[in-house]
Order: C-alpha cells, then structure tokens, then sequence
C-alpha cells in the first residue's frame, strides 16, 4: 500500500521562527466573513499555491506578506512566490489594492493586501471595495472532513474560537517567548476581550504584549496576564446625552472606507469590473481600457468654440470669392 502524500496546503515545518510584522497599517487583511477554517480550504488549488495560501491564512493581520519577506520563511523562490501569489488572486483568495478611511482626517491612501481563506469571485470583491459585503450562508454540515477525507489530515472540530483567543495562541508567532498553552489562552482570552471592547486593535494589543519583553521570560502566562491587567486602556468615553437644545438631526453614519483595487502584475488600479481575477486587460492579453473621459476646463471650452468659430468664418468667406 502507497505511503499517503503530505497534505500540501500544510505550512512547512521548518517555519517556526516568528513571521516579521509589516508597518503598522500595511500588511496582511484579512477579509471579512470567512467560512471556519477546515482541512480542504485549499485542496483546488496546486500544491506550491495550496502551502503558500495555508501559510499566509494562518498569520495574523498585519503580517508582511510581500514576495521578499515570504521567500525568506517558505522554501520558494521570489518568482515561485510572485507567481503563486498572482495565481491565489486568480482563484478568487487575494486582492491587492489601496484604502482610503474616509472619517479619518487625512489625505493619504494607504496600500492593502486582502486575504480571504473562502474563495471569493470578481462580483464578491467588487461589493467588497464598495463597502457592500454581501451576506453568504454558513458552511454546509458536510463540508468538514471525515476522518477518510484523502486531501489531507484533519482538524479538531469544536466550538469556533473567540478572537481574542486567537490573537493569544498566535502571539508565540510573534514573541517565542511569549508562547502559551490551550488551558492559559482559554483563561486570558475574556481579558482581552476586555481590551476589544475598550476599541483596541489586534495590532494594539500585540504591541502591548511584546514590548520590551525581559530576558528570559519565566512564566509567560504570567506576564501576559500582567500586561493585559496592568496596561488596559481607558472606557471610551460615553455618548453625550441629549441637552437643552433641540437635536438638529439623526448622527452621520460613519462613511464606509474608499477602496481601489490593482493589478497583480502592474499594479494599475481600476475597478473591480475591470480587473477580472485581480489582473487588467492589457495583462491578461485583453484589449486596453479606453482612456476615462475627462471634463474640459472653460478655458478649453471657449478655445474649441473660438476655433469652430473662425473655421466657419473661413468657409463663408471662400465660398463668396
């Protein structure tokens, strides 16, 4: 009987140091509404695409997830892994492009790289760029393997785990030191909630964890619990209520943020219509996109018109002589 063939879609074994952190605000995002993780998320895809897609849905956001920082954790090339980039945008589970917060107060558009463990086609990632995701039905009951499943090994199936908890049993990713058991991530996980609810970011509460760590860490559960207690921040502060003076109207809902996507290999942004499978047409061997029409200045309005003008001047004129 034929020994069973690793399953590809399982990060290499030899990645265990801690995958380096992007800029705050780059990085891995991951996109919203993402079915439970199961053993064949990635089974469709070649095994290169399949190992390279588990790895990076398996890094917490804010992870730096460009072709340099990958070929120095995953045993492929900068070109093996443009590429299979490129194809897991084909396949519908990345999308390249820039965000911009529109309640933010700034001007700056900042670059994204989303990630999506569920495939998602062209119609679901223009809806995503409009700020309009629409709502998908779970998962199937049948969708989760059995134990003869021949794509790969299984998972335990339980209850799905909390956020904070997944931010705690990744944070060994981040600071080796700082790696915790399933019994200490159970136990803190309702501290960090605490910190989400006060509106810290997964990316707040890593920094506040892994700061200055000592050397060496004795219990680390210990100094997790310490941090998350001694470092919490401040209630947000509470809606006022309503005064004397009659309100002038309901509040603005917060503007969704502004998105653009671009192309896998030149990065010319468009929209999502124009783009099928992450990639323009020019690149895909297409025709090109027509230029967008832009509107004329008064100036040039005026200069066409004087021009019109003057040509109908001149054909009067030859047509007297």
């Amino acid at each position: 009987m034929a020994d069973a063939k690793p399953s590809p879609a399982c990060p290499p074994a030899h990645a265990t140091a801690p995958h380096p952190m992007a800029n705050p605000g780059y990085g891995k995002r991951g996109a919203p509404d993402q079915h439970p993780r199961a053993a064949h998320d990635f089974a469709h895809l070649p095994p290169r695409e399949a190992a390279v897609a588990a790895y990076i849905d398996r890094l917490s956001n804010g992870a730096d997830i460009s072709v340099k920082t990958l070929a120095k954790t995953l045993p492929y090339g900068q070109c093996a892994l443009r590429t299979a980039l490129n194809n897991l945008q084909r396949a519908g589970h990345l999308r390249r492009g820039r965000e911009h917060l529109a309640d933010s107060g700034s001007q700056r558009w900042i670059t994204r790289t989303w990630f999506s463990r569920t495939a998602r086609d062209d119609a679901w990632w223009a809806a995503f760029t409009r700020g309009d995701v629409p709502k998908e039905a779970p998962e199937p009951p049948d969708r989760q393997l059995s134990p003869s499943h021949p794509t790969g090994p299984t998972w335990p199936t339980g209850p799905t785990r909390s956020r904070a908890y997944i931010l705690l049993a990744a944070l060994g990713r981040t600071a080796p030191a700082l790696s915790l058991s399933a019994g200490a991530c159970a136990e803190l996980a309702p501290l960090v909630t605490e910190w989400f609810a006060r509106g810290a970011s997964d990316e707040h509460v890593l920094r506040a964890l892994t700061a200055g760590l000592p050397t060496p860490v004795h219990s680390p559960a210990a100094l997790v619990r310490n941090r998350l207690t001694a470092k919490l921040p401040p209630e947000p502060e509470p809606a006022p209520g309503p005064g004397p003076e009659p309100a002038l109207g309901p509040a603005r809902a917060p503007r969704p943020p502004l998105r653009v996507l671009e192309c896998a290999k030149c990065g010319t942004p468009g929209r999502p219509e124009a783009l099928p499978g992450g990639v323009c047409g020019p690149c895909s061997g297409g025709p090109a996109p027509r230029p967008p029409s832009v509107p004329l200045s008064s100036a040039a309005v005026h200069a066409h018109a004087a021009a019109a003008r003057a040509a109908m001047v001149d054909r009067h004129e030859r047509a007297r002589l």
